[in-house]
């Protein structure tokens, strides 16, 4: 039995749909905060269970009897990350579960400038020193996430960034069909994997030409300084923490962190990823 945590997010449920095509309904348990919420995944037989990151005893039951379980890491910054995935770790210990996969991050580096990779590379350790057998999926980067990031700047026709490094921008539903491959193969694929990422890393430049040339009209570059843009964010409403998360990325993006490309992808799901500029079709921005 595998147990997917976060069943109601984008990601879960992406997972559970692929996991689908592969195994039977009653060995996938979608564990969910709030039951209520997942009726949808109740109707397809699915067994809903109440698992809440921030409560031991209610995960402990949700992954109970599980030979696997997947989490998907929480949409939380910092500590608060890093503490309500220890809780996750030791509920599966003492349910006995054999197996925890975690969806991490290509750029999982200790002390990166992007907050959610320091963040992946402290829960990859924690895993290690768990002593239980696990599998850390380094995800590329989401397409999507780069969407909402530079969607604006799109649709107005000026694509004001900060300086940033090529990042290998990579489907979420390309990824969610290759965690279900990993899950339906358990202990194939141990420890850290290979980044699981598009086959070509793209810079801001070359987004905005792709976007050109998708749009039919003229989207142009401009690169701005790092506290010019992160003031244009902050003043448009964002909050000051999630404008540093981001801009983290475009920092961490100079350094290469987000470059590589690797055939792990391609192999699990059995042809090559979506393309950036697929992606950027398939959403109409």
């Amino acid at each position: 039995m595998i147990v997917v945590t976060g069943a109601t997010g984008h990601l879960g449920k992406a997972i559970i749909k692929h996991l689908l095509q592969r195994l039977p309904s009653d060995q996938i348990v979608a564990s969910v905060r709030d039951p209520a919420k997942a009726s949808a995944l109740g109707a397809q037989g699915f067994e809903i269970r109440a698992g809440d990151f921030a409560d031991a005893r209610s995960l402990k039951a949700a992954f109970a009897g599980a030979e696997q379980i997947l989490i998907v890491s929480a949409d939380k910054l910092g500590d608060e990350a890093l503490r309500l995935h220890r809780t996750e770790i030791e509920a599966a210990r003492e349910a006995g579960v054999g197996r925890i996969l975690y969806t991490s991050h290509m750029g999982a580096r200790a002390g990166s400038p992007f907050a959610p990779a320091d963040q992946h590379a402290g829960t990859e350790a924690d895993l290690a020193a768990s002593g239980l057998a696990y599998t850390s999926l380094r995800h590329g980067f989401y397409a999507e996430s780069c969407l909402h990031m530079i969607g604006d700047g799109i649709r107005t026709g000026e694509l004001r960034v900060p300086e940033d490094g090529p990042v290998s921008w990579t489907s979420r539903d390309d990824l969610a069909e290759a965690d279900a491959a990993i899950l339906a193969e358990m202990g194939k694929w141990d420890g850290i994997t290979p980044p699981l990422t598009a086959s070509r890393a793209v810079t801001m430049a070359e987004i905005a030409t792709l976007a050109s040339e998708v749009m039919g009209r003229e989207v142009r570059h401009v690169t701005v300084p790092d506290a010019e843009w992160s003031k244009a964010k902050i003043a448009a409403g964002m909050p000051a923490i999630y404008t540093e998360m981001l801009l983290g990325t475009f920092r961490a993006s100079r350094r290469g962190d987000f470059a590589a490309t690797d055939p792990a992808l391609e192999t699990l799901l059995g042809r090559p990823p979506r393309t950036f500029r697929e992606v950027l079709t398939a959403s109409g921005s």
